[in-house]
């Protein structure tokens, strides 16, 4: 699966964004289609900023309440990939990009990856393995640990 995603991630996505690039290149033309991939990198950076300084405010809000900061924290990852993911050049990686830093798309982006979070949790807690010793110990249903 690993393998699957740095594939899809350090092959298939680059070819992808050069085919888009030509394609929009050829709607409005070369310079223009450079003049905008320039704008969405500078609208890109901005944006991580403000928003980036809105989350991390958010997060020491919360730390100093004695809260959990686990929106925040998810809020503060979303920022920060995002905003590596916009100023990576390409449309494609911009519309993700966007997603994950806009504040009105942010909280739909949350829910996807916290959802994604809890269904690897509930599979590696399906194998039986305790996370705590590293997968090392299998639980068994009377209590006792055994040393794979």
């Amino acid at each position: 699966m690993l393998f699957l995603a740095l594939l899809v991630a350090f092959v298939a996505l680059p070819i992808l964004e050069i085919y888009v690039i030509i394609q929009v290149g050829q709607v409005i033309g070369v310079l223009p289609t450079v003049l905008l991939l320039i704008f969405e990198s500078v609208l890109g950076g901005w944006l991580v900023k403000s928003e980036g300084k809105r989350a991390w405010t958010a997060l020491e809000a919360t730390l100093r309440r004695g809260q959990l900061p686990g929106k925040q924290l998810a809020d503060a990852a979303l920022v920060l990939i995002g905003g590596t993911l916009l100023l990576t050049p390409g449309f494609v990686t911009d519309v993700f990009g966007f997603f994950f830093v806009l504040p009105f798309t942010r909280p739909l982006a949350r829910r996807a990856v916290l959802a994604w979070a809890a269904r690897r949790v509930v599979q590696s807690a399906k194998r039986g393995y305790a996370a705590e010793h590293g997968g090392a110990y299998q639980i068994y249903r009377d209590g006792e640990t055994k040393r794979d």
